[in-house]
């Protein structure tokens, strides 16, 4: 986000610039929550190579993407329906069609149903039963015990309800054969340990949002310094459960991973640092790196597998 500009008038407000309305498809896009669709897609996919020990059927990729993007839009869309009265008051959120009455309430937790009724059938009939089951599971869990009952009573929402979106890579091990094995427990692992200091370092941005929405996110509870202590404890977990993964891969994984883990261990150790100093902290940074990291370890994973017949 950008600053507003202060005003040269400071007895006048600034005067808002028009919102752009979006079209009716448009707001019910927006509802599904595209951008963090797109991060958990990511890990499906390597989940996939890694079951298939190579390239799995492009046929069952296109089934189990479509299903589980389809499954993580309910459970978004449905979050948007609950969470309606805080994204009022949070400024990251108050742009969402529900905020902005784009969307009906009635019609966007209809639509939120339908999505994941769809999903279900499409992973039933395109994969099989197993893979099904457990993206429903992980709409519910989402939805009931995260968004209904954690949000909103603990600062370990997070990191329990986060459980959620660790479920694509056992959807995508489960679509490829049909049963869950230790290393999609492993991967679920990573993805686990990996939310907290991935939504801690943006609630850090962004604490005056759930303080005024009522949210008790951990840096509205917790001072700067314990955040960043338990941002850093959990970074030192995430890597570490990477390593799990040595059994079923190679060096080409282990290097790739080793490396980006340095990277996000010594960011998220300068942000602890600097709290402890009292400096300014630029969350953000650890945020976006975050992202990157994950997304690297999972393409590690899949390129690894993919050349499983040739290192192997």
């Amino acid at each position: 986000m950008t600053a507003i500009p202060e005003s040269v008038d400071q007895s006048q407000p600034a005067p808002e610039k028009p919102v752009r309305r979006r079209t009716v498809v448009g707001a019910y896009f927006a509802l599904t929550k595209p951008r963090v669709i797109e991060l958990l897609l990511v890990t499906t996919i390597p989940a996939m190579f890694l079951a298939q020990r190579g390239i799995p059927s492009p046929w069952l990729v296109v089934v189990t993407l479509l299903g589980g993007a389809m499954s993580a839009g309910s459970a978004n869309a449905l979050n948007c329906v609950a969470d309606s009265d805080i994204d009022a008051v949070m400024d990251r959120t108050k742009k969402r069609p529900l905020v902005r009455y784009e969307v009906p309430r009635r019609s966007a937790l209809i639509f939120g149903i339908a999505l994941g009724v769809v999903s279900f059938l499409v992973l039933w009939l395109g994969a099989n039963l197993l893979a099904a089951s457990l993206s429903t599971a992980a709409i519910l869990f989402y939805v009931f015990v995260y968004t209904l009952v954690l949000k909103r009573r603990t600062s370990q929402n997070i990191v329990w309800g986060g459980a959620a979106g660790c479920m694509p890579v056992v959807v995508g091990w489960a679509a490829v054969t049909g049963k869950v094995e230790w290393p999609a427990i492993v991967m679920f692992g990573v993805v686990f340990l990996w939310t907290p200091p991935h939504f801690w370092s943006l609630a850090m941005k962004y604490k005056d949002d759930y303080a005024r929405a009522g949210v008790p996110m951990l840096p509205v509870v917790a001072t700067t310094k314990q955040v960043s202590a338990r941002i850093l404890a959990y970074s030192w977990a995430t890597v570490g459960c990477t390593l799990l993964l040595f059994p079923v891969t190679s060096w080409v994984y282990i290097a790739l991973a080793g490396v980006s883990g340095v990277i996000f261990l010594v960011v998220a150790q300068r942000l602890h640092n600097d709290a402890r100093k009292g400096l300014a902290l630029n969350p953000m940074k650890l945020f976006h790196l975050s992202n990157s990291y994950l997304t690297l370890v999972f393409v590690a994973i899949a390129v690894d597998a993919a050349l499983t017949p040739v290192i192997g």
